[in-house]
C-alpha cells in the first residue's frame, strides 16, 4: 500500500514539474518575441542611402525623419504595454492546455507583425496608414482578451484564489487598448492627427484602472 502511494506521488510530482516547465518555456519564449520585436522596431529606423554629408545636411537628414522617431516610441510604448497585459497573465496562469498555446502563438504573431506598420505609418501618415496600423494593434489587444477570457473563464487555468474582482479588472484593462485603437479608426476619417492623438489616452486609462 505505502509502495502504490510513492509511486502516485512520484508521478504526481512529476506532472507538476513538467507542468511548471512547460509554463516556463512558454513565457520565456514570449518575452524573447515580444523582445525581438521591439528590437526590430529600432532597426527600421534609416537615414536616406546618402554617404558622407556634411555636418549641416547630416543634421538636416536627421531631423527629417522625426516620423520614424515618433512611431517607434509609439511602438515600443505599445508593445511594452502588451507585454505588461501579457506577463500579468501569466502571473495568474498557472495551467496551460493546446488552445492556450494556440492563442499565444497568434499572439506572439501578431507581436512580431508590429514591425511592418510601424514602417507604414512612419513613411506614410495618411488615413490608410493610420487605419492600418491601429487596426493591427487592435487584432494584438483582443487576442490577448481572448487569452485571459479563455484562461479564467470558470478559473479553467489560473490560480483559484484570485478574487473575481480582479478577474475583471484585469479583464477591463487589456480591453483599453484594443477599444481606444477601434475608436481610432472612425476618427482616422475626421482626420489621421486626431486618430494618433486619441491613443494618448491609453496611458491615463492604465493608470487609472490597476
Amino acid at each position: 500500500m505505502n509502495i502504490e502511494h510513492t509511486a502516485t506521488g512520484i508521478v504526481s510530482s512529476h506532472m507538476r514539474n513538467k507542468s511548471v516547465s512547460g509554463m516556463e518555456r512558454i513565457v520565456f519564449f514570449s518575452d524573447a518575441v515580444f523582445a525581438i520585436a521591439i528590437t526590430l522596431l529600432a532597426l527600421e529606423i534609416r537615414l536616406p542611402e546618402i554617404g558622407g554629408l556634411g555636418n549641416a545636411a547630416l543634421f538636416e537628414s536627421l531631423l527629417s525623419i522625426y516620423p520614424k522617431y515618433l512611431s517607434f516610441i509609439v511602438s515600443f510604448l505599445v508593445i511594452g504595454n502588451f507585454w505588461l497585459v501579457h506577463h500579468r497573465q501569466f502571473h495568474y496562469i498557472e495551467r496551460y492546455d493546446t488552445p492556450l498555446i494556440l492563442i499565444n502563438l497568434f499572439i506572439l504573431m501578431s507581436i512580431a507583425f508590429i514591425p511592418f506598420p510601424t514602417v507604414v505609418i512612419s513613411e506614410n501618415g495618411n488615413r490608410v496608414a493610420t487605419i492600418f496600423y491601429a487596426l493591427t494593434m487592435s487584432v494584438v489587444g483582443l487576442l490577448l482578451f481572448l487569452l485571459w477570457f479563455y484562461a479564467s473563464r470558470g478559473r479553467r487555468l489560473i490560480t483559484p484564489e484570485l478574487m473575481p474582482a480582479r478577474i475583471r479588472r484585469i479583464a477591463l484593462r487589456t480591453l483599453i487598448a484594443p477599444v481606444i485603437f477601434l475608436c481610432s479608426v472612425a476618427l482616422a476619417y475626421i482626420h489621421p492627427d486626431v486618430a494618433k492623438f486619441s491613443w494618448l489616452l491609453i496611458a491615463p486609462a492604465i493608470f487609472i484602472i490597476q
